[in-house]
């Protein structure tokens, strides 16, 4: 599960300065933006992953965020529908790609749910509510992820964050990155806490041989190298303005067989 060969990815456009956000950092810089990016996708590249970055979308400033509005496997991908009014056509956007890559596209018809509140586990995928994935929209992608024949569970984690993932992310398939207050909520599973002072940490990206981790988080950084994990640094101080992180920037699948 931690295994790409394929990504998607988009180019963030002038507009990325007034995206949304629930904490007001400043806007960020569009050229920093871009050269953290751009250096986003370079290391998805050196870990053995064919990107496509497809052209800005200037009608749509958070549209560089491309998992929120789409999920991809192997088996197919499915059209979120985001909760943000802004962000509503994006899945219509991104649907003549998703077309062109996948044999099977399905899209949600109901409810509201974004990728940033969906969480792959070896035991199930998980779905968090939150302001943007709410109980109609939640309901509803189980039922689409349910006809893949993959298991979906609905899960409420603790207020206080944009997405499921802003709290937490995979590290390997039996151990989570997590706060202390989500240190009980994977039963079954490891849960390396971030140190204190850097939950925003908690997002990372593991594909492939590495981990993707924000740079800025020494600590946290020191206790997966520590622990064994190759890590990544990279930089997101533009790109976490828009309360935004690593698994957020793509959508990520590997070829059948």
């Amino acid at each position: 599960m931690f295994r790409f060969d394929r990504a998607l990815a988009r180019a963030p456009a002038d507009s990325a300065a007034s995206g949304l956000r629930a904490v007001d950092r400043g806007a960020p810089d569009v050229d920093r933006f871009r050269a953290e990016h751009a250096a986003y996708i370079r290391a998805l590249e050196a870990a053995g992953v064919a990107v496509d970055v497809l052209p800005p979308l200037a009608g749509f400033p958070d549209s560089v965020f491309m998992e929120d509005p789409a999920l991809t496997f192997p088996e197919a991908a499915i059209l979120l529908r985001p909760g943000a009014p802004s962000r509503r056509g994006e899945a219509a956007e991104l649907e003549p790609e998703l077309q062109r890559r996948f044999d099977r596209v399905l899209a949600m018809e109901d409810g509201c749910a974004e990728g940033g509140d969906v969480l792959v586990t070896p035991r199930a995928v998980m779905i968090g509510l939150s302001g943007r994935t709410d109980d109609r929209g939640a309901a509803e992608l189980a039922r689409l992820l349910t006809g893949l024949g993959r298991k979906a569970e609905i899960v409420a984690p603790p207020s206080g964050a944009l997405h499921f993932k802003t709290l937490c992310s995979l590290l390997d398939g039996e151990t989570i990155l997590a706060p202390d207050r989500l240190a009980g909520f994977f039963p079954g599973m490891r849960v390396v806490r971030v140190p204190p002072g850097e939950e925003a940490a908690a997002n990372v990206l593991r594909i492939n041989g590495v981990v993707l981790i924000g740079a800025g988080f020494p600590r946290t950084a020191e206790l997966l190298d520590r622990l064994g994990y190759r890590i990544v640094p990279l930089a997101v101080s533009e790109i976490g303005k828009l309360d935004a992180g690593l698994t957020c920037l793509s959508l990520r699948w590997s070829r059948p067989g």
